[in-house]
């Protein structure tokens, strides 16, 4: 067996075998196979496709590329939930603390923002104090004990995934379902979890730009976890405008706790209803979809979630009183209204455009060694379908560096087009493949 004849194979659109999937894995992973040969294998599959089975074995073999994390001491049955990345996307930190509060174990690995989209593990750094990096023992210890730890992951999980990911990206070969399939799928079967949701988000500030992709990608990793023994069911969302109104760390951070008070925008809410629902029945802990509504709108009404909230932010290190009084966290020095220059109904928001100011104001990274800004980032004031009126704000824009003011105005005000017509508010949740 040999990288060349792999090639060849896939190159005439022929479906590979286990064994050569893992050899090609493994013998890549190790650095025996360059990456002129690698690439040469990822652009085949990029045009020719793959089966189901090819998809699910490249999955398992990149899953078992490194180490594997083992949770069947603290439940057999640990549901996790996965976005496939936006803007403003902070449902991870909102939904987590509700689906503990019912007693429903949380074990979640967050991984940093890159690019455009925001990474959970920056946000609930911007918290003082907060650790995100504790060691693995230490992570299970406190699900255990309070039924929840949100942590960035400190094992090798899935290093191929990692070296094919950064070949894919190097080589325009990123927006390809069987390798995003894969790529997603194989951390999750790693992390330890064997029932798994995927939050698939759609629009323009999403990798999946519309329906029929994101159908197309929850239908494939669904087969990989009929075929992996695991169960998997997806939800599709919204990203064609940011989730809620912050989109930067601490901004969201406090957006997230508002909500976990009660104080909960209606799209955030829809999406959480959605996944929180799905993650319930998962577990088993209902099997009626109206009881599930009802006992995740208990936790954030009754106080059980922003409770639970506050006791993983104090066992991570976090300083509870940032989030008991919110005026604590840092203010920009700059908060700049962008004014509206015309009067409409607010019809089209470029999501990823915004998503990248709030990114040069640094509120995100372009690359690893970035530092972030927690107080940087963007308050959205109008959503899709609000009556704009002319001098009226369409965003605020938080930064601490007054050179990047003008430029970013000038690109917000291009990133909202408005419509003398009305326009109807668009759906939070497009829909649940299972």
């Amino acid at each position: 067996m040999n990288i060349i004849s792999i090639i060849s194979k896939k190159r005439d659109k022929k479906a590979l075998t286990k064994e050569e999937i893992e050899y090609f894995v493994s013998e890549y992973t190790k650095g025996n196979i360059p990456d002129y040969q690698a690439a040469a294998l990822v652009m085949a599959i990029y045009i020719n496709g793959m089966t189901s089975q090819e998809i699910t074995d490249l999955t398992l073999a990149m899953a078992d590329s490194g180490d594997k994390l083992d949770l069947s001491d603290i439940s057999d049955c640990i549901v996790d939930k996965h976005s496939s990345g936006g803007v403003g996307d902070k449902i991870t930190i909102i939904l987590m603390p509700i689906i503990a509060s019912l007693d429903i174990p949380v074990a979640k690995m967050s991984g940093r923002g890159l690019g455009f989209t925001g990474g959970t593990a920056d946000k609930l750094e911007s918290i003082p104090g907060y650790n995100v990096d504790i060691p693995i023992e230490k992570f299970k210890e406190n699900v255990k004990e309070i039924g929840i730890s949100l942590i960035t992951s400190n094992l090798n999980l899935a290093p191929a995934d990692k070296k094919i990911y950064a070949l894919r990206d190097s080589i325009a070969c990123t927006a390809n379902i069987p390798l995003i399939a894969s790529s997603i799928m194989s951390k999750k079967i790693a992390s330890g979890a064997n029932k798994i949701l995927i939050d698939i988000t759609c629009g323009n500030g999403a990798f999946m730009k519309d329906i029929k992709q994101a159908k197309e990608l929850a239908n494939t990793m669904i087969k990989i976890g009929n075929l992996a023994g695991r169960e998997v069911r997806c939800v599709i969302t919204n990203m064609d405008e940011p989730v809620g109104k912050a989109i930067g760390n601490s901004l969201e951070i406090i957006e997230a706790v508002k909500a976990l008070r009660g104080e909960i925008p209606e799209d955030i809410k829809e999406i959480v209803l959605a996944l929180g629902t799905q993650m319930v029945l998962m577990s088993g802990t209902t099997l009626n979809v109206q009881e599930a509504e009802k006992m995740i709108l208990n936790s954030i009404y009754s106080g059980k979630a922003y409770e639970k909230f506050k006791e993983l932010v104090k066992k991570q290190g976090g300083d509870v009183s940032f989030i008991e009084n919110l005026d604590k966290f840092p203010k920009a020095k700059h908060i700049i209204p962008v004014l509206s220059e015309n009067r409409g109904a607010l019809k089209t928001i470029d999501t990823e455009l915004i998503g990248n100011v709030s990114v040069y104001l640094g509120a995100g990274r372009m690359k690893k060694e970035d530092d972030i800004d927690y107080s940087a980032g963007i308050i959205m004031n109008q959503k899709i379908g609000d009556v704009v009126e002319f001098g009226q704000a369409l965003a605020y824009i938080y930064t601490n560096d007054e050179t990047k003011i003008d430029g970013s105005i000038k690109n917000l005000k291009s990133a909202f087009i408005l419509d003398p017509k009305r326009v109807a508010k668009p759906k939070a949740v497009l829909g649940i493949v299972k």
